[in-house]
C-alpha cells in the first residue's frame, strides 16, 4: 500500500552524511511511496519561541511548509546527527516553533494529558553519531531517543516504529559507510 512519507534531514549543514542518507532513503522508498523531503539547511526562521505559548509568534513560510508536510505525512523519517547528546539546536527550534498547541496537541480542561493531534502517523529514527552506538545507548542513556520518541513523537500521537543507530561516523572507513547505506536501503525497502 502506497504511503505518504516525509523524510526530514535534521542536520543543519549544507553537506552531511545525514543529507546523503536522507536522499538515499527517499530514493529507495520513492519506488513504492509518495515522498516529500525537508532539509533543515534550506530552512530560514527564528529558532526561539521567545514568548513560549503566552503569545502567538507568526510562523515564517518555511515553518508553515513544514507543518503542511507533517500534516500530509502518514510516515515520518527523521535522519539526525547526535550533537551534545541530542538533536541539533536548529532542529529543536523547528519542533519548538511548529509542534504547537492546536497543531500537535491540545490542552484539555481537567485532564493531565493533552489530546494528541498527530495520531495515526508513524515514524522511524535514523541517528548518526561519533560515539559507539552501544556506549551512547546504554552508558549515556540514549537521550536523543528519549527526547524524540517519548517527549515529542509519542506526546503528539506519532508512533515510532524503529530506530537505527549508525556510528561512530568519525574515522569510519568507506566500507563501513557503505554498509550503513545498505542498512538504509533495507529499511526503506521494507516500508
Amino acid at each position: 500500500m502506497m504511503k505518504k512519507v516525509l523524510v526530514i534531514n535534521a542536520n543543519p549543514k549544507q553537506e552531511s552524511l545525514c543529507l546523503s542518507l536522507a536522499e538515499h532513503y527517499a530514493s529507495i522508498a520513492g519506488k513504492k511511496h509518495q515522498i516529500k523531503q525537508v532539509n533543515l539547511a534550506d530552512m530560514s526562521f527564528e529558532m526561539d519561541l521567545q514568548q513560549g505559548y503566552d503569545k502567538e509568534t507568526p510562523l515564517e513560510d518555511d515553518l508553515k511548509d513544514f507543518q503542511q508536510h507533517v500534516t500530509w505525512a502518514e510516515h515520518i523519517v527523521i535522519v539526525s546527527p547526535v550533537w551534545w547528546g541530542t538533536v541539533p539546536a536548529k532542529f529543536k527550534g523547528v519542533i519548538d516553533r511548529t509542534f504547537l498547541p492546536g497543531f500537535a496537541f491540545k490542552y484539555q480542561e481537567g485532564k493531565a494529558m493533552p489530546q494528541k493531534l498527530l495520531s495515526g502517523r508513524t515514524s522511524e529514527l535514523i541517528i548518526t553519531l561519533d560515539t559507539p552506538p552501544f556506549w551512547y545507548r546504554y552508558v549515556q542513556g540514549n537521550p536523543i531517543y528519549k527526547q524524540l520518541k517519548s517527549a515529542i513523537l509519542s506526546f503528539t500521537g506519532i508512533k515510532n516504529q524503529t530506530s537505527t543507530y549508525l556510528g561512530p561516523v568519525l574515522n569510519a572507513s568507506e566500507q563501513r559507510r557503505q554498509s550503513w547505506f545498505d542498512v538504509i536501503s533495507k529499511r526503506a525497502a521494507q516500508l
